[in-house]
């Protein structure tokens, strides 16, 4: 009954990290986020002031000057946007990170219950590491596939094609 145990706490584990992904692409593809009014945005302001590489010889200072002018230009290309465009964007970001978060701490869930796994079964570092690369990547390639079968229902909807 262990052994059972622990296979579900994996699996369990591994289907909360691919159901963030997947719910994360179904809402911020849901958001109504204009790319062309972002990138021109961009254009207008310019591209952000680049931090001198010689402040990486006291990294905190670089760090520091990095992040401001990033907020820097952060604000300039938020001041372009119209309310309604702003809205939209801080939405998007808000929702992204939030997914964001709860995809991490389900990943980290993951991890640990593949190693206690691992462990318990006596396998190897490698065969662990291979493992939570390989089911990272099958996580991902979940939400792709159902985003190819998604497309391709609509496609034979439009074309009236059934079966």
């Amino acid at each position: 009954m262990e052994e059972f145990i622990r296979w579900c706490a994996f699996l369990g584990a591994w289907l909360l990290v691919a159901g963030p992904i997947y719910q994360a692409i179904q809402e911020l593809k849901s958001e109504d986020i204009e790319r062309d009014v972002l990138v021109t945005a961009t254009e207008v302001v310019g591209p952000p002031k680049h931090t001198s590489p010689w402040w990486w010889l006291i990294p905190p200072v670089a760090w520091w000057l990095r992040q401001k002018r990033q907020r820097d230009y952060q604000l300039k290309v938020a001041l372009v946007l119209d309310d309604e465009e702003y809205a939209s964007l801080l939405s998007f970001v808000n929702k992204a990170w939030g997914w964001l978060v709860v995809g991490l701490g389900a990943f980290l869930i993951a991890i640990k219950e593949t190693w206690e796994l691992f462990e318990h079964r006596e396998w190897s570092h490698g065969a662990y590491v291979a493992t939570v690369v390989g089911m990272l990547v099958l996580c991902f390639f979940h939400s792709a596939a159902r985003e190819a079968h998604d497309a391709r229902a609509q496609r034979m909807r439009a074309a009236g094609i059934t079966g």
